[in-house]
């Protein structure tokens, strides 16, 4: 080996057709190393994480189950939605948005189980299994090899006859078991085409699965946004910005995003109708409070939903707002928190 490396021994080259099945086999492990490590990332961001179950998995231990990332937000907005108050708007949209985040969890959750089974495990099988029998294989084809070379050599530097026809047998067997070796090393790497044909249905799998959960996740945020977009659209901003804040601002398809638009054009159009009847008579009516409001200052009225107060219109008000009436209470109040009573 050394004098092949120095140049002053001749190489039996491998036929064209092996050198080849040797580059592609070395092509599949180096990429299904790179494919399965950066879907360990994708599936796992936290690199400790990965070290843990790693570990765990060595020691033939099951890892401890912990809440992940969107399950531990979900959790969070959970309690402080309860911690704020269930009858509040924001509490209300916090336990919410808490429940379709740990559904999220749950999804991701599933996502990687499915994935370590049906596409990392076969890809992770190849290189510690059959990629390591090929590599043993091809050590002993090298030995071989070496062996066939330093026969050669010996047979040529053989003066006497005798020394020559021991030569000579030397190089027969040297290159039968060569032969055989190399035949062994072929039929082998034939097999990384069958390989390549089983990575491609585990990545079929791999794909479905993240298609399920995609689809999941963007059906449970369509029935988050629903849900957050049945409330008043003051509930949506600041008190000190406008209250047009629109709910699709997430990208939505058009189809749900211009019928949200009419339904709502429609309700509109009948809270205004009986605003409009109430603001040009100078009398007062009943109407229910839908949500709980907070007032932001001293001149507007708290308000709980389902109780019954009178509203009024004064003259200069703005249009958005109503005099409402509690009792001794007076303040004024959002008009998209009242539903006006017969």
């Amino acid at each position: 080996f050394t004098e092949e490396k120095l140049g002053q021994a001749e190489k039996t080259e491998l036929d064209a057709h092996l050198e080849n099945l040797l580059s592609k086999a070395e092509c599949t492990k180096l990429w299904t190393e790179k494919i399965m490590k950066q879907t360990e990332v994708l599936l796992q961001p936290n690199p400790n994480a990965r070290i843990e179950e790693f570990v765990y998995e060595k020691l033939d231990r099951k890892a401890p189950s912990r809440m992940n990332n969107p399950e531990l937000l979900g959790q969070y907005m959970i309690d402080a939605g309860n911690e704020f108050g269930p009858g509040t708007a924001y509490g209300n949209a916090l336990i919410k948005c808490g429940e379709t985040q740990k559904r999220i969890g749950t999804a991701d959750r599933e996502l990687i189980q499915t994935s370590a089974i049906n596409f990392l495990t076969p890809l992770r099988n190849f290189i510690e299994g059959d990629y390591k029998t090929i590599t043993k294989e091809r050590k002993l084809l090298q030995n071989k090899r070496l062996d066939l070379d330093a026969a050669k050599t010996r047979l040529k530097k053989a003066k006497v006859a005798e020394a020559r026809a021991a030569s000579e047998q030397e190089v027969r067997i040297t290159q039968s078991e060569f032969d055989r070796q190399a035949e062994i090393t072929r039929l082998l790497l034939e097999g990384i085409s069958s390989t390549h044909a089983h990575h491609l249905r585990c990545l079929n799998d791999f794909v479905e699965a993240q298609m399920t959960y995609y689809a999941q996740c963007y059906q449970y945020m369509l029935d988050l946004q629903k849900q957050l977009g049945s409330f008043p659209s003051t509930f949506l901003s600041n008190n000190n910005q406008s209250s047009s804040t629109p709910v699709q601002s997430v990208s939505t398809p058009s189809v749900l995003a211009s019928a949200s638009a009419s339904l709502t054009s429609v309700s509109n159009s009948i809270v205004t109708s009986g605003i409009s009847e109430l603001k040009s008579s100078s009398g007062s009516r009943k109407a229910r409070v839908l949500y709980d409001y907070d007032a932001a200052n001293s001149s507007e009225l708290s308000l709980l939903a389902d109780e019954v107060i009178t509203v009024y219109s004064i003259p200069g008000m703005d249009s958005d707002w109503l005099m409402g009436e509690r009792g001794n209470q007076k303040g004024k109040v959002p008009i998209t928190y009242l539903e006006l009573l017969n």
